[in-house]
């Protein structure tokens, strides 16, 4: 046991030992992305508690849990990862019936996004058992909240989140050119391995902003925001940013202002006089909506200072 993590430990039995957890209930626990630092109090409370923890690599959690000071034998840690989810899933259904507390963890972050989970919760459901989340670390919301994305007018806002492409070329050049007319932010994951080729793939996106995140939470976590037609130059210009685990935020793609009579004057009313009076002179001119105008003006300035 780690003696960092021994206040922790003790701490988390006084925080979060008032709650209620029910037997016969699975536990879906985030789990750090990287710095251990990030456990939660409950996660580490609940991990405790659990009869058993069903995880994606019984090694690796086996060696989380000892760094908190949590011991669990062999017969506790269940293997359940994408290449047994479904069958493992009714092992884990089997010790909920018995009445006893399961947690599942994936090997970092919050189970069931892009790690396995999912089929077990469904499973889980499906048999009118109940699964409780206990949140915590996610690369993807790590990520979205230093990338600076923000709802320019004219965009759908939010953001949409497609996991690891394709790894076939063909196939993940079809999902690029999908991730071109995007309107919200997309949030891609890549393997060490593959980022070099996802850099190349994604130059077709040119002046698009793309943040990358690599390492996050670690030692050596690196975020940067460029356009997507230099992502090769960027990894080639250091060795060492080909190494770890990545998250990337596409960012919307750029909504032009609508061209038309109205617009067209609009576009010119804004070149000479404050915004509010451009907007009530168009309206007069071309009997439209002022709110509709006043809209199609924000989108307009916000372009003119894209450009500048």
């Amino acid at each position: 046991m780690s003696a960092l993590f021994t206040a922790a430990l003790a701490a988390s039995a006084q925080a979060a030992s008032a709650q209620h957890y029910p037997q016969g209930t699975l536990y879906v626990v985030a789990t750090p992305i990287g710095n251990l630092a990030d456990i939660s109090l409950r996660a580490l409370h609940v991990l405790g508690l659990s009869d058993a923890v069903a995880c994606e690599d019984t090694r690796h959690t086996q060696s989380m849990l000892r760094a908190y000071g949590i011991e669990k034998s062999s017969g506790q840690l269940i293997a359940l990862h994408q290449h047994n989810e479904v069958q493992a899933a009714q092992t884990v259904i089997a010790h909920l019936r018995q009445g006893q507390r399961v947690a599942y963890v994936s090997d970092a972050g919050t189970p069931g996004i892009s790690d396995p989970g999912a089929r077990l919760v469904a499973a889980v459901h499906a048999q009118g058992l109940r699964a409780v989340p206990l949140p915590g670390a996610s690369s993807v919301v790590t990520l979205l909240c230093v990338a600076g994305v923000t709802q320019e007018h004219g965009h759908t806002g939010g953001f949409v989140f497609a996991g690891f492409l394709p790894t076939k070329s063909g196939e993940r050049d079809i999902a690029i050119q999908a991730l071109a007319h995007q309107e919200r932010a997309v949030v891609v994951l890549e393997a060490p391995h593959r980022i070099e080729s996802l850099a190349k793939a994604l130059t077709v996106l040119g002046d698009r902003h793309v943040t990358i995140g690599r390492e996050l939470t670690k030692q050596f976590e690196e975020i940067a925001t460029l356009s997507a037609n230099t992502l090769p130059a960027w990894f080639a210009a250091d060795a060492n940013r080909l190494r770890g685990e990545f998250a990337l935020v596409v960012h919307p793609a750029p909504v032009a202002a609508p061209v038309g009579p109205d617009t067209r004057v609009l576009t010119l009313l804004l070149e000479h006089l404050p915004l509010k009076t451009a907007v009530k002179l168009a309206a007069e001119i071309s009997g439209e909506s002022r709110n509709a105008l006043y809209e199609r003006a924000l989108v307009i300035k916000g372009s003119a200072a894209g450009l500048a």
